[in-house]
């Protein structure tokens, strides 16, 4: 007998045919890979990080969704850029990444392909619809670019 994982759906779906052993071993690689992915950035202490300089917030949810509102201080970096644009993002800070709140899977993926890479970086739990609901302001309009001085590749 054999099971049936299908990988990444919303991308390029593929099914793919595993004995039972093979599926588990699977599934556990994958939890390895994303548990520290789900290491989660209390909102206040996000707030006095980045006020600090400590951290650079990746907005990684598609453009138009950045374009429409997003944490303020947050760079554009959608998870399906992330990989290209690694080389622009800080290494001498930590990343914490966030997308559409406590379900969305975006920023946990983003996460652990950072952590892949050698970066420091945790997610937000949160997103823009809980910042909203405590009365945080959003802000909108045009993907601020990546600041010089974060794309040094400091390895500090």
């Amino acid at each position: 007998m054999k099971n049936a994982i299908i990988s990444a759906p919303y991308r390029n779906p593929r099914v793919t045919l595993f004995t039972p052993a093979e599926t588990l071993r699977r599934l556990l690689g994958q939890v390895r890979y994303h548990s520290g992915a789900m290491e989660s950035v209390p909102t206040e202490e996000l707030i006095r990080r980045v006020r600090s300089g400590a951290v650079t917030v990746l907005d990684v949810r598609p453009s138009e969704e950045y374009h429409a509102g997003h944490i303020p201080g947050a760079l554009s970096v959608p998870l399906a850029e992330l990989k290209q644009r690694l080389a622009h993002l800080p290494r001498n800070r930590e990343i914490v990444a966030y997308c559409r709140g406590p379900y969305c899977v975006l920023a946990i993926e983003a996460v652990a392909l950072l952590r892949t890479e050698g970066f420091r970086a945790r997610r937000l739990q949160e997103g823009v619809p809980e910042w909203q609901a405590r009365g945080w302001r959003i802000a909108s309009g045009a993907a601020r670019p990546v600041p010089k001085s974060a794309r040094k590749r400091s390895h500090g």
